[in-house]
């Protein structure tokens, strides 16, 4: 697509920008068994409340706590564990990042993610509230992609069509869903992606 139809880039975090180490490690010093702390956190009915907003993230993560207490033998050791696991930092991919400074000089670029409350302290620990204009953190607007009305939303933040959008996330249901809005959509499977969909741009 010609560069001058693109005016803004709505860029994914986690699974783009930055990569969760895994747990594997923690789970065996705490006694749980591998994947149990996804499993829980990431169950619909655990994660939809933290990733709109119904919940803080504190309070996700001490419902997580609860459910794993059982299978680590006490409220205690689940909540150690899990605590252990809010410490995790991911790590930052310095080549996405770069690509994204490089296009705000010609565009405005925002970064969607389906995120906690703890989003915008995460993002100012690592550095990177200078990659993007905007954040648009789902548990702040109450809905989570791939619900049209994220990208819509997205949109306006960055005061574009979306039909003038770069869409860029790692979950192809994501990407399906802002193609469904008009928007120029990329399934990111490493940073190779996105230099050749910025390439029109930089």
């Amino acid at each position: 697509m010609p560069a001058r139809l693109i005016d803004a880039v709505l860029c994914d975090i986690d699974g783009v920008i930055r990569h969760w180490p895994v747990a594997d490690a923690l789970e065996d010093a705490h006694g749980l068994p591998r994947g149990a702390l996804a499993a829980a956190a990431f169950a619909p009915a655990r994660l939809l409340p933290a990733i709109t907003g119904e919940v803080t993230d504190e309070q996700w993560r001490s419902a997580v706590a609860s459910d794993l207490a059982e299978v680590c033998g006490s409220v205690d050791r689940a909540g150690a564990a899990v605590a252990a696991w809010a410490g995790l930092v991911p790590l930052v991919d310095p080549e996405v990042v770069a690509l994204l400074t490089a296009v705000r000089e010609v565009a405005v670029v925002a970064l969607v993610s389906n995120a906690t409350t703890r989003l915008e302290r995460d993002l100012a620990r690592q550095g990177l509230t200078g990659v993007a204009d905007t954040v648009v953190n789902t548990a702040r607007i109450g809905v989570a992609k791939p619900d049209p009305r994220v990208y819509r939303i997205a949109a306006e933040r960055v005061g574009t069509a979306a039909g003038h959008c770069l869409f860029v996330d790692d979950t192809e249901a994501n990407v399906a869903a802002a193609r469904r809005e008009g928007m120029t959509a990329l399934h990111f499977r490493g940073p190779q992606d996105l230099r050749a969909a910025l390439a029109p741009l930089l």
